[in-house]
């Protein structure tokens, strides 16, 4: 018979008088997971008592560690009664206590108070006000979500309390304090209220834990915060999907523009990348606000339409396809997409390239979508040719033998045609462009002002600027 049971979150004199006899029965093989508790030092001063201190010093993992401490307790009862003594509760966080139970013997399991309980009497919480939940500081998840008070345990060692402070810093509003709570129920209890990167290391233990209550960050304060703003901002209330359109493109070109800037070798780079996400999610945030309100969908179910096309478009990581390269990848998505839409009534190749895209990534898709039919150029050197003719084209629209305009917009066109075929994004190219043009300007008005210069004089600044730059600008 093999009797597992708890020594509660502190001294022995805490446990129930009947649970403290079971424990001191000369009858029994008494074995505790480890010595590192004050009830089992103190009742190592009662009575003898095996220890599994050594289990953890002689595997490799803990998943050895467990097997090996079922199997020197189910080694024991083959001799007589054992009692399998852990801290806590043996139903919270004991993976061997539970493995005992399911290992098919004649076992009973008695409950005692957990590190859990100790703490929300500490804190004097009610778990079923606004709920509760219980983190592992060795596997935090990610996002991490403080939607509801939390507690953090199993902070053994310096580095995983201070990993998990570092953690709950980014998520957690500014002020917002955390309790750490060590060694409950014994003399040498603490109960430190502390802002998260105040928090020492050296606090670690077994019998720590941290307790959190604010208000929440991360991304679900951020949707509260915008909920808020709705009901009590006016100019956020009176916004609408329509007029929030050139918010979101505006913030989009601005995140386009720090990417653009971006150095991956300097980490200080990312800074600004970060505060322009923010922007763009700020937008997609709004849209579901609002979608919210009329009762159509909010940001959950934004998340996991997501989510869902995401596993279904990814058959070669959700499912059995497979797909050894980037293209097949490409190849899969576009077919499934395709099915998406169906394959019923009068449907274009061209069909679902939005119209509101900019002008030169909307050529750029339609061009593709074209090519996949085959109505396409072979390669870059037959491109070449077209674009000659179009300037042509051009010149002799200037000269009043055609519409200009339509004719730059078939020498932009054909210029799109050019940057596919030679593997380049059309974007990128006219914006690292732009971005020479700009510097080499500036270089000319740092030598004066520009106003009273001829062409002439402009020219040499300008081949002055060039000259200036890296060699391969």
């Amino acid at each position: 018979m093999i009797t597992v049971t708890g020594l509660g979150p502190g001294d022995l004199d805490r446990l129930p008088a009947f649970v403290k006899d079971l424990l001191l029965d000369a009858g029994r093989t008494v074995i505790v997971r480890t010595v590192h508790h004050p009830a089992s030092e103190q009742l190592a001063t009662m009575r003898e008592v095996v220890f599994c201190d050594d289990l953890y010093e002689s595997t490799s993992s803990f998943e050895d560690t467990y097997a090996a401490i079922v199997h020197r307790v189910l080694e024991h009862a083959e001799r007589g009664p054992v009692v399998y003594a852990v801290p806590g509760s043996p139903m919270i966080g004991e993976f061997a206590a539970r493995s005992i139970l399911e290992a098919g013997v004649e076992a009973e399991v008695i409950t005692a108070e957990s590190f859990i309980d100790a703490i929300l009497a500490e804190m004097a919480y009610d778990p079923l006000s606004r709920g509760i939940q219980v983190l592992n500081g060795h596997e935090l998840p990610s996002p991490l979500v403080l939607d509801k008070p939390t507690i953090f345990a199993h902070l053994d060692r310096p580095e995983v309390l201070a990993d998990v402070c570092a953690s709950i810093d980014r998520v957690l509003p500014d002020g917002e304090k955390v309790t750490v709570l060590a060694n409950l129920g014994s003399s040498g209890q603490q109960v430190i209220e502390q802002l998260p990167h105040e928090v020492s290391p050296s606090l670690a233990g077994y019998r720590t834990s941290l307790f959190i209550d604010s208000a929440p960050g991360g991304l679900v304060g951020a949707v509260q915060t915008m909920r808020r703003l709705r009901a009590e901002c006016p100019w956020d209330r009176d916004q609408t999907h329509q007029s929030l359109v050139k918010n979101l493109v505006e913030e989009s070109f601005e995140l386009i523009d720090a990417i653009s800037k971006l150095d991956e070798e300097d980490l200080v780079s990312y800074a600004s990348v970060e505060d322009e996400l923010g922007d763009v999610l700020l937008q997609v945030l709004f849209h579901g606000v609002i979608a919210r309100e009329r009762g159509v969908f909010d940001i959950d179910d934004v998340a996991e339409t997501m989510r869902q096309k995401l596993v279904r478009r990814h058959p070669h990581v959700f499912g059995e396809v497979e797909a050894g390269s980037a293209s097949e990848v490409k190849e899969n998505w576009d077919r499934i997409k395709a099915e998406e839409r169906g394959n019923g009534g009068d449907r274009s190749a061209l069909d679902d390239v939005a119209v509101g895209m900019p002008a030169l990534g909307r050529a750029t898709k339609i061009q593709n979508r074209a090519a996949k039919v085959g109505f396409d150029w072979s390669d870059a050197s037959q491109v070449m040719p077209k674009l000659a003719e179009e300037l042509s084209e051009l010149e002799a629209a200037l000269g009043g033998s055609g519409n200009p305009q339509s004719e730059l917009g078939d020498l932009l066109f054909s210029a799109v045609n050019l940057a596919r075929h030679l593997g380049l994004d059309p974007e990128l190219a006219l914006r690292a462009a732009t971005d020479r043009f700009e510097r080499r300007f500036r270089r000319m008005e740092q030598e004066g002002p520009l106003d009273d210069l001829d062409l002439s004089a402009l020219d040499e600044r300008w081949e002055r600027a060039k000259l200036a730059e890296e060699p391969s600008g």
